[in-house]
């Protein structure tokens, strides 16, 4: 568990990072380090807790510069890093903003007359992220900042192959020692993860659905609860009457920001037969003016595939559809450049449901259209799928639109618009079918479910209950 691991530098292809798991007996005491914290960082209350978040925002934003570059060394991409940067800077305010309200300790009225209802909620004590590699900053601490403000310490391990931005959030962290003894970052592969959730009380996963199910069955023999957030493999649906400047413009931006490195990316569209040829050719117009941000970080939108491993699965997705009678129209092959692996926008035709570019989640800017010929028939197809996490909808009639996503099986549903989970945090959502378990990890659930409620039950009279034995003085 302790042998050093390199780390590929995805632009280089070489091997110039190196982390070194902690060995398990470390990992053990760690985690009892923060339990104890936890019991004063409890005490602090919730100003305290979001001072002392305020506080490590600061440091952050003198570690910018550092952040950013390390950013970059792990996904290859300067503007998806500034942005992933933002957001989460963003998401401390927003969760401090949010926090005090969500707290409060409420009383209830009760169906009994004589009995009072106090409420109030408990939070565990130490909470596990386990998070991936394309977006490595903001979904290591999508689920770590509202735990810690609920009360909850909390231990994260993000994937092994992009670790170099922890250094500068460790850098940072050391200057608010309160915060410190209730949040650590430790490196390793799946043996790390497997160790952290023997130690926690609580396991919060991203990633795959393969590993997601070893979480969840762990979790399970723990009798600890997990939320999951997994694979996607998103439709959108174009009904005849769409405006197709719009959904050709956010159908390209879905599928294509991050190298479509994302699990919430359109990876599979559906459009009305009467409006297809025009439909893909503004696609094909649209994708092709996107460039790759090479040999210069500065050069085009499109970064590298950050993980190695995924860019033999993009491979193999492309083959398999042109074995079996794709067209391409633009793009269409994962090429290296100076040691990375890059893949164009691709718009392909002639796709089926026979085809891995059509079922598995290809995590690439690749963009299969299929054509349908009637409402119900696009509905079928989209619903098609082991997945079930976000999709879109184009109509001119919000209306249709409407009746045509309460049809879909998945938990958020971006109307004339895509990739609408990841730019607004309101709307509470679950993720579908084998997409996740668990609760919301967007609106006022995304707090709560760190949490145990708890009743306090007053009875506010002398008198004897009605229900109590009636020959008992």
């Amino acid at each position: 568990m302790t042998k050093p691991i390199e780390v590929r530098n995805p632009r280089t292809g070489k091997f110039d990072y190196v982390i070194i798991p902690p060995p398990p007996k470390l990992l053990s005491q760690q985690c009892h380090r923060l339990r104890r914290g936890q019991i004063h960082w409890l005490e602090l209350g919730i100003d305290g807790r979001i001072e002392a978040l305020q506080q490590w925002k600061q440091a952050i934003l003198s570690e910018r510069k550092q952040l950013t570059d390390a950013l970059v060394n792990d996904t290859g991409r300067l503007s998806t890093s500034e942005l992933e940067i933002n957001s989460f800077i963003s998401s401390i305010d927003r969760w401090c903003n949010l926090a005090p309200q969500l707290l409060q300790e409420t009383a209830k009225n009760t169906s009994i007359s004589f009995i009072a209802l106090q409420q109030t909620a408990v939070p565990y004590s130490l909470v596990g992220v386990i998070s991936p590699w394309n977006f490595p900053l903001l979904l290591s601490t999508i689920d770590t900042i509202p735990a810690l403000l609920a009360g909850c310490a909390v231990i994260v391990k993000p994937s092994e192959i992009t670790p170099r931005f922890v250094a500068p959030l460790i850098t940072a962290l050391n200057t608010v020692p309160q915060l410190r003894d209730v949040l650590n970052f430790v490196e390793g592969a799946g043996q790390i993860g497997a160790a952290l959730i023997e130690e926690v009380d609580l396991i919060c996963f991203t990633g795959s659905v393969e590993t997601g199910r070893v979480v969840a069955e762990a979790a399970a023999r723990n009798f600890i609860p997990a939320f999951l957030e997994l694979g996607g493999k998103d439709p959108a649906i174009v009904l005849e009457s769409a405006n197709l400047d719009l959904a050709t413009s956010a159908i390209v931006w879905s599928s294509v920001v991050n190298t479509g490195q994302s699990c919430s990316s359109i990876e599979r569209i559906y459009v009305a037969e009467s409006i297809f040829e025009q439909f893909y050719h503004q696609l094909v117009a649209k994708a092709s003016r996107l460039q790759l941000a090479y040999p210069k970080l500065e050069n085009g939108e499109i970064g590298p595939i950050i993980s190695e491993n995924q860019a033999a699965i993009i491979n193999e997705h492309l083959q398999d559809a042109i074995s079996k009678g794709a067209v391409i129209h633009c793009g269409g092959k994962v090429e290296e450049l100076g040691g990375g692996w890059w893949c164009r926008p691709t718009v392909m035709t002639e796709v089926n449901h026979s085809m891995k570019i059509m079922t598995e989640e290809t995590f690439s800017p690749i963009m299969p259209v299929m054509s349908f010929s009637t409402v119900e028939e696009a509905i079928d197809l989209a619903n098609d799928s082991i997945y079930g996490l976000s999709a879109s909808v184009f109509s001119e009639s919000e209306e249709l639109a409407l009746a045509v996503a309460k049809q879909i099986d998945v938990g958020a549903i971006s109307i004339n618009d895509a990739g609408l989970t990841a730019m607004m945090h309101e709307g509470e959502k679950n993720a579908f079918k084998f997409s996740g378990l668990g609760g919301s990890r967007m609106g006022a659930a995304g707090l709560k479910r760190f949490m145990r409620k708890k009743s306090f039950l007053i009875k506010t009279n002398t008198s004897k209950d009605p229900w109590w034995f009636n020959d008992i003085e």
